[in-house]
């Protein structure tokens, strides 16, 4: 009989950089996310919260609106004059709506910090991260497949998946569906429940895919619903794959790639402020035909 464990994963945001509504955006699910009596409700950005206990926290990518989150999760607010439930922080790349929000958990509070060397060189190498006070914030290199805790009894991996460097290091046009240590994806293993984190995925290979098979929950890249979305959009000149992120739909999409890999749970996270499965509609109810979920804000697993 499989071992259960007492996981608990918290949606801590589901929106891709910039959010829902993002601020200069007026796109039809942005005004209704502003829309108090719309059915779309406004979404920080891509973070989860994951504990086995209820009282001690990892959290997987720091949100510029982790204070925000923190202030909606009462689980992740202070416990006496001064402390923090959270006790570490784990990266999976270098781009901005994933760091920022080590900024905000400046105010002398010890925790550790675990991503991959190139990550953390960025971090390094932005003297505006010398506010993390070095006595009390840990900062730990992982190599790719090696197992830390960032919890007791908590296991973690990183693990390389196809994408590119963060935008504010491209130089020309970047490699696409590089493996290595600048976008890598979470495996978490508590007893023997599987989970996997991965907000930015380029393409879904036959190795990923192997990987991925009868896990117990994943929460994927849904950047876009097509390629080509911000361009239909009006709202950007770039296609998904140009970004580093697959599309849900299509030749290539997700939702095929996904198809037969008997994962218990699959919710779709990192989702873009224009994709159209955040609102009712055919978009959507693909996806949940297809056996999907829309993560959102506060949503909760427990294995």
């Amino acid at each position: 009989m499989k071992k259960s464990s007492d996981l608990r994963i918290i949606v801590l945001g589901a929106a891709a950089g910039g959010g829902l509504p993002q601020w200069n955006c007026g796109c039809l699910n942005c005004t209704m996310a502003r829309d108090p009596g719309s059915a779309v409700r406004p979404q920080s950005q891509s973070s989860l919260a994951v504990s086995l206990d209820g009282e001690a926290w990892a959290v997987f990518n720091a949100s510029p609106d982790i204070r925000q989150q923190i202030e909606d999760n009462r689980l992740l607010q202070p416990r006496r004059l001064r402390h923090t439930p959270i006790k570490s922080v784990v990266l999976t790349n270098g781009d901005i709506d994933h760091l920022a929000g080590l900024l905000v958990l400046r105010e002398k509070q010890p925790l550790t910090v675990f991503s991959t060397s190139s990550v953390g060189e960025i971090i390094a190498d932005n003297p505006v991260f010398g506010v993390l006070d070095p006595d009390l914030v840990a900062r730990r290199s992982v190599v790719i497949e090696e197992a830390f805790s960032p919890l007791p009894d908590l296991e973690a991996r990183l693990f390389a998946v196809p994408g590119k460097v963060p935008l504010f290091l491209e130089e020309g046009e970047p490699d696409l569906n590089v493996e290595g240590e600048n976008t890598v994806g979470i495996e978490l293993r508590a007893g023997n429940e599987r989970v996997y984190y991965i907000p930015g995925c380029a393409m879904i290979n036959d190795a990923l895919a192997a990987r991925l098979r009868d896990a117990d929950a994943l929460f994927f890249d849904g950047t876009l619903f097509t390629d080509r979305e911000m361009i239909a959009t009006g709202t950007g000149r770039k296609t998904g794959r140009r970004m580093g992120h697959m599309p849900i739909s299509g030749d290539g999409g997700s939702l095929d790639a996904l198809e037969g890999l008997n994962i218990r749970r699959k919710v779709y996270i990192h989702i873009n402020n224009t994709n159209p499965i955040w609102r009712a509609g055919p978009e959507r109810a693909a996806v949940e035909n297809r056996g999907f979920e829309v993560g959102f804000d506060g949503m909760e697993i427990r294995l």
